[in-house]
Parts: structure tokens; sequence; C-alpha cells
């Protein structure tokens, strides 16, 4: 007769929260469309060429950019 036990559970290790911060590294202004192109797992320029076209519509997205700059710590 073989006595089987039961396998441990594998080691959990959470990862740390995902943060919002402006980037450093990939920073043509303030920052903030790298440090959103980081958190989302996006490319920073897709991301940058979204913002400049939204920039034709109507709209504050001139003043939220100055007001993400202003909140977002630098990373």
């Amino acid at each position: 007769m073989t006595t089987q036990f039961p396998t441990p559970a594998p080691e959990y290790s959470p990862q740390p929260p995902k943060r919002l911060t402006r980037s450093r590294t990939d920073s043509w202004i303030g920052g903030v469309c790298g440090g959103l192109a980081e958190y989302l797992g996006w490319n920073a320029n897709l991301v940058r060429i979204l913002f400049v076209a939204s920039c034709l519509l109507p709209g504050p997205q001139f003043l939220l950019y100055i007001a993400l700059w202003i909140i977002i710590p630098k990373g």
C-alpha cells in the first residue's frame, strides 16, 4: 500500500500593484503620455497620436493634460 501525500501549493508571490506615474525615460514634454502607455502596456507613440488626434475635437483635452502633468507623480 502506498501513501500519497498532498502536494504543497505553489508559492504565491503577489506583484506590487501598478501605479500610474509619469515616465522618466519616455518623455517628450511632461511624461504623461509615456506614463499612460507604460501603465496600459501600449506603445507611447500610439498614446501621443491619440492625444493629438483628440485635441482636434472640441473639449478640454489640453487642460486635462496639464492637470495630469500636475497630479501624476514622477516615476
